[in-house]
């Protein structure tokens, strides 16, 4: 699937939510149990961005498909060089490689920045995120066993990690 990759602005705020709404209502891809509004991710817009952090769209024919966003693992100074990163992808858009292209970017952006780690947590569930990131290098560094409440059920995370 051809797709525009760029980083995100603000008028790609309603496409990034309803994405992220979509993975609150439907799946393990987030632990979130409440949907997001435009201004709660307007604000986390703005912090990634003053922090230097990039939040990325693939937009395919003028519409947002999926995003992907780069973050700081820890906040202390010497986690200053780990990044993690999370990547959303719509219902009708999965399967066809914006997951790919946008962590691919991600990695790119993680090197601009001098970055020396890139970690991801994922579901233990999601056999398709886990394969994905694992055709993009990383490699299955541990499972936190039933730290995530969602549904009424206890999931496992697993952390994968790339060392760039």
């Amino acid at each position: 699937m051809e797709a525009d990759i760029r980083p995100a602005v603000r008028e790609d705020l309603p496409g990034i939510v309803e994405i992220y709404n979509e993975a609150v209502r439907e799946t393990t891809g987030t632990y979130d149990s409440e949907p997001h509004t435009i201004e709660q991710r307007a604000a986390w817009l703005e912090q990634c961005t003053a922090k230097g952090f990039p939040v990325l769209v693939a937009e395919v024919n003028g519409t947002v498909a999926a995003w992907g966003a780069l973050g700081p693992f820890v906040e202390r100074a010497g986690f200053r060089h780990t990044g993690i990163c999370a990547v959303y992808v719509e219902t009708a858009s999965r399967g066809m490689g914006l997951g790919t292209t946008l962590i691919e970017a991600l990695v790119i952006e993680a090197r601009q920045r001098e970055l020396h780690t890139m970690l991801a947590a994922v579901d233990a569930a999601n056999d398709a995120s886990l394969r994905l990131h694992e055709k993009l290098g990383f490699k299955r560094v541990g499972t936190f066993r039933e730290v995530g409440r969602k549904n009424g059920r206890w999931h496992d995370v697993v952390y994968l990690q790339r060392m760039l």
